[in-house]
């Protein structure tokens, strides 16, 4: 019991449905089915009054594996990583360019 209470609380082990659906291509009808067949768990939440359901990234993950295969599970992670990589680099990106131009003001006039 205080094994799956911990998968609850642990960082990155839960997941919305929306973000469920986004990053694993599931419709909300292929959750509730998988949640009424007994094949996900789920606790309900909301974020500012909006209700959404949790669920464990695990049994999602398990879940698209038995539908669309090993193969499919892996390129849809990796697309995944790769839109995180992209906005971290963008984020990156903008921040840099902020630095350098504070930069160019200090050295343009280091007195003040």
């Amino acid at each position: 019991m205080d094994d799956l209470d911990s998968d609850w609380q642990r960082k990155g082990a839960t997941l919305s449905d929306k973000t469920a659906r986004k990053e694993f291509g599931l419709t909300q009808d292929q959750i509730v089915q998988a949640i009424r067949a007994g094949k996900l768990q789920y606790r309900r939440n909301s974020i500012h009054g909006n209700p959404f359901l949790r669920l464990l990234r695990r049994e999602v993950e398990a879940l698209v594996k038995n539908k669309h295969g090993d193969h499919y599970l892996k390129a849809r992670q990796a697309k995944t990583e790769l839109a995180r990589i992209n906005r971290e680099l963008k984020q990156l990106k903008t921040r840099i360019a902020a630095l350098e131009e504070r930069k160019s003001k200090l050295m343009a006039d280091p007195g003040g």
